[in-house]
């Protein structure tokens, strides 16, 4: 019998709304360990309890399920924001510090990021361009919070700003590897404020700016 208020159809898509999201952690498990290229959708269909078809019947293709597996975990770093949208100004650069710290305790969600940004680098990977243009989207939200929180009758110099920015998302993705290999060894969010500090600092060089 159905509930009243609740459609027949309602329950087949609730139930592959479900079906998608295990898939997708499964991914992010079997890709975070192995690898895009060694990663088989074998592994993820074991982990869920279907078959190598059933898996395709959700995503299509091996390619279509990595990218989302990628939108996946990046919707995971904004999921505690008001409508999951990276907030601006100075609030930017603590969101990115509280990511960090929420990081610590979810591994295998930094692992797939690590494991994956890594691999596009190489020759016809189906990540390249999510990566190439996630990295251009984010350097520039950076750049203009960045701006955002300088005196605007003395900004610092645009140069710097763009230096800071590429730097800041370097310095996460590197202190990210460290962590991974080695996670008592620092604390990533404290290491990751101390490093945004620092470069914050080295980019206004003297010009007025609200402080973390």
């Amino acid at each position: 019998m159905v509930e009243p208020g609740t459609s027949r159809a309602a329950r087949p898509r609730e139930e592959t709304a479900r079906r998608r999201e295990d898939i997708l952690k499964a991914a992010v498990q079997v890709f975070g360990n192995k690898g895009y290229t060694k990663g088989s959708l074998g592994d993820i269909a074991d982990i869920v309890g279907m078959t190598h078809a059933g898996v395709l019947h959700h995503f299509g293709t091996k390619d279509q399920l990595l990218l989302d597996v990628l939108v996946y975990r990046d919707q995971t770093d904004v999921e505690h924001l008001d409508g999951r949208q990276m907030p601006p100004g100075l609030e930017l650069f603590r969101h990115l510090i509280t990511t960090a710290r929420l990081n610590e305790s979810r591994r295998g969600v930094i692992q797939v990021f690590t494991v994956l940004s890594a691999e596009s680098v190489t020759d016809n990977h189906p990540a390249k361009k999510f990566f190439h243009d996630r990295y251009e989207v984010l350097r520039g939200e950076v750049a203009e919070a960045l701006v955002a929180i300088c005196d605007q009758s003395d900004p610092p110099d645009t140069k710097a700003i763009d230096a800071a920015a590429s730097a800041i998302i370097a310095v996460m993705d590197g202190l990210q590897v460290q962590w991974l290999l080695e996670q008592d060894s620092f604390e990533l969010a404290a290491a990751t404020a101390f490093a945004i500090e620092a470069l914050l600092t080295a980019a206004v060089n003297g010009h007025p700016r609200r402080v973390l």
